[in-house]
C-alpha cells in the first residue's frame, strides 16, 4: 500500500505553526488505519529557504500533499478539518 506524504511549510516555531501542525496531526490520525501510511514532514522555510523556493511557497503555514499525485495545497492553520481533507483530496480515505 502506498504512503501519503504531506509537507507542512512553516516560518519559524510560531504559535500559528504549532497550531497548524497540531491540526494536521488531528486530521490525519483517524486516516492512519488499515496499513495506510501518512507521513508529515515539517519544513521551516527560515532554515531551508531553497526548499520553499523550489515548491513556490508564498505564504505559511501551508501543507502540500506530494504523494500520491496530483499535488494539492492548503494554506492556513488547518482548523477547518473537512475543508483540509477535501483540499488535500484525502476525504475518501
Amino acid at each position: 500500500m502506498s504512503s501519503q506524504l504531506l509537507s507542512l511549510y512553516i516560518a519559524g516555531r510560531t504559535a500559528a505553526a504549532e497550531r497548524a501542525l497540531r491540526n494536521l496531526k488531528e486530521i490525519i490520525s483517524p486516516l492512519a488505519v488499515d496499513g495506510r501510511r501518512l507521513e508529515i514532514e515539517v519544513i521551516d522555510i527560515l532554515e531551508h529557504p531553497q526548499l520553499a523556493e523550489d515548491d513556490r511557497i508564498l505564504a505559511t503555514p501551508v501543507v502540500i500533499k506530494k504523494r500520491p499525485p496530483p499535488v494539492r495545497r492548503v494554506v492556513g492553520d488547518l482548523s477547518e478539518h473537512d475543508k483540509v481533507l477535501i483540499g488535500l483530496d484525502l476525504k475518501g480515505l
